[in-house]
């Protein structure tokens, strides 16, 4: 699937202050067997050192088995993927470690900074009385009079077709909220950072990234016009066979965090207010960057189809809070 770039809000950093996170990254770029594409044009390969820089203090304290930056880590991944055409990206920032954090159940920590669900989001809705029902995922939320709760359960059908504003509502509602880009990501390459979930090499079939086209399915006739947002909302096309899978229907797609299906099934949602949705979907993980570099950044916060899903993260508690240590 083809995400055509679209036009945004200019970028909320300065070109200026890209350069001089380009300087900070040197040593890191300089151990880089693969630099971003040497045709993307400046402003891009600057966003990819704003994103390794941002990624930096998530494993400033890991002992990993492979060097920071080399083949098989997330920031070789990231650093071998420029995009061609210029998207503001606010990657945000990993939060203060906290000392005994911890999360709920249905959530991982994230070296003690953050905590991710293990599952791709799904729904239930809120009725008035108080009660939950339970909302079909396969088609979008609607966005009136109605109170949706993110959850985080195995063996569901994730929510699809729903766009970064409804799926921030929904973590809301549940006390969570999106993940900032560069969370997403380092939860993504668990405690070694590798560029995979599962390790630093890909392998077929470990996470659901392949499977059947429903656009071309049901929707052949009106490819060569351009699809519109009908047939891209179009509920048959999850109900496929071979299109999203259940949450943990691929036991391999996991990090030693225990987190599932970051890369594939559907794309995820990040708390970037321009719009980015990362991992890929089951048709792809590697046209944007590769497995937990994977980024597609050509749409709105308000954009949805049938392969946009998400996740929620969340600040841990901490037994330390309480007494004031930091």
């Amino acid at each position: 699937m083809d995400h055509a770039p679209h036009v945004h809000a200019p970028h909320t950093v300065s070109f200026a202050k890209a350069a001089l996170a380009a300087l900070a990254l040197a040593s890191i770029s300089s151990r880089l067997a693969a630099a971003p594409p040497a045709e993307a044009p400046p402003e891009c390969r600057a966003q990819v050192q704003i994103a390794l820089l941002a990624l930096a203090p998530g494993y400033a304290k890991a002992k990993r088995k492979l060097v920071a930056a080399s083949p098989g880590t997330i920031e070789h991944a990231i650093a071998a993927y420029a995009p061609a055409r210029f998207h503001a990206v606010s990657e945000g920032m990993l939060g203060p470690i906290r000392p005994e954090a911890h999360c709920p159940v249905d959530m991982a920590l994230v070296f003690d900074r953050f905590c991710i669900d293990r599952y791709e989001g799904s729904l239930v809705e809120r009725l008035p009385d108080g009660t939950v029902a339970p909302v079909s995922p396969y088609v979008t939320p609607a966005s009136v009079g109605h109170v949706y709760l993110a959850r985080s359960v195995k063996g569901v059908i994730p929510q699809g077709y729903i766009s970064a504003a409804e799926a921030a509502e929904a973590c809301k509602a549940s006390g969570k909220r999106l993940c900032e880009p560069v969370e997403w990501r380092v939860a993504c390459g668990g405690s070694e950072g590798y560029a995979q979930p599962y390790g630093p090499w890909r392998h077929n079939d470990k996470c659901h990234d392949s499977g059947a086209s429903p656009m071309l399915v049901y929707h052949q006739d009106s490819m060569q016009r351009g699809w519109g947002q009908d047939e891209l909302n179009d509920p048959r096309n999850n109900q496929l066979e071979g299109t999203v899978a259940k949450t943990g229907a691929f036991p391999d797609c996991k990090n030693d965090f225990e987190v599932y299906d970051m890369v594939g099934n559907l794309h995820e949602w990040t708390a970037d207010p321009n719009g980015t949705f990362q991992g890929g979907y089951w048709l792809d993980t590697s046209q944007h960057g590769d497995g937990c570099a994977y980024r597609t950044i050509s749409h709105g916060y308000d954009y949805h189809d049938y392969s946009t899903g998400f996740r929620c993260c969340a600040d841990p508690a901490s037994t330390a809070d309480s007494r004031h240590v930091y």
